[in-house]
């Protein structure tokens, strides 16, 4: 019997993979060259994080251990690889992923008006509610006052990774990123199309070293949610009792709240924070 001279679609794919890497530099997709590499171009895990996947996804994607890349991952390869349009057809061509998932429609997250109003009635607790991607969809007027500090308060992991005020209103900011992005990483092993959780990665993986970092991490340990020791540039220093609640009524949704001790410092500095802001509107 004759052997098979064709060449292995994996070998390929592999070999493919490694040349575009390679021939991009570390400031070509904005990262720093960090002195001597051992490697030309971009590595494996510089390459996994930019495109929003696990180093360990993407190491079985150039082996040819990963069967069946979604469309989404590809696309997201090939951006980050900066492929023309040849390049990527020949991308897909080697991948051929036989069973590609449905496009995920982008979501469009709410939160219940029940719970709105139940928020907004809580004058003495910060507490607010975050979608799948840790977008704040709406905060009561405590918790607004007690993140004015921050340039944006549109979602947790910008604010903990892109606004420089994280690093002075959290006493420990490394414990709240390291929870922000194995919440992050659960979303994204339940979705892992899904648009959003996908832009987000990529935004945070080219402007955040610390973000690359963890989210190259294959199994980074995940601090508990305990007491947040803050610092508020108008009242000083509060201890918070930090809960994050699942909403079983809208899955992938979260009411964060934030308790301090009652009849504690914390409480007053909460107290007069609400005062100094009722008093601004």
């Amino acid at each position: 019997m004759d052997i098979d001279e064709r060449p292995d679609p994996a070998e390929g794919l592999g070999g493919f993979l490694r040349s575009r890497r390679e021939r991009l530099a570390p400031a070509d997709v904005g990262l720093s060259g960090g002195g001597r590499r051992r490697v030309p171009g971009l590595r494996r895990d510089e390459v996994a994080a930019l495109a929003g996947v696990s180093a360990g996804y993407y190491v079985r994607l150039e082996q040819g251990r990963e069967c069946h890349p979604s469309h989404r991952v590809l696309d997201a390869v090939a951006r980050v690889l900066r492929l023309d349009d040849a390049d990527r057809r020949e991308l897909f061509r080697l991948a051929r992923p036989t069973a590609r998932r449905m496009r995920a429609p982008v979501r469009v997250e709410r939160p219940g008006a029940h719970l709105c109003r139940l928020i907004e009635g809580w004058t003495r607790t910060p507490a607010f509610i975050v979608g799948h991607a840790q977008d704040i969809l709406v905060a009561n007027d405590l918790a607004e006052a007690l993140y004015s500090d921050f340039a944006q308060r549109d979602n947790v992991l910008r604010m903990l990774f892109l606004d420089p005020a994280a690093g002075s209103f959290y006493r420990g900011p490394e414990r709240a990123r390291q929870r922000a992005v194995a919440d992050l990483r659960a979303t994204a092993a339940r979705t892992p199309d899904d648009p959003r959780v996908l832009e987000l990665v990529g935004e945070l993986a080219v402007r955040s070293a610390g973000f690359r970092s963890l989210w190259a991490r294959e199994y980074p340990r995940v601090p508990p949610y305990e007491v947040e020791r803050v610092h508020h540039s108008r009242v000083g220093d509060m201890e918070l009792r930090h809960e994050a609640l699942a909403i079983r009524s809208a899955p992938g949704q979260q009411l964060v709240v934030l308790q301090a001790e009652p009849d504690s410092p914390s409480a007053d500095a909460l107290a007069l924070l609400g005062s100094l802001d009722a008093m601004a509107r």
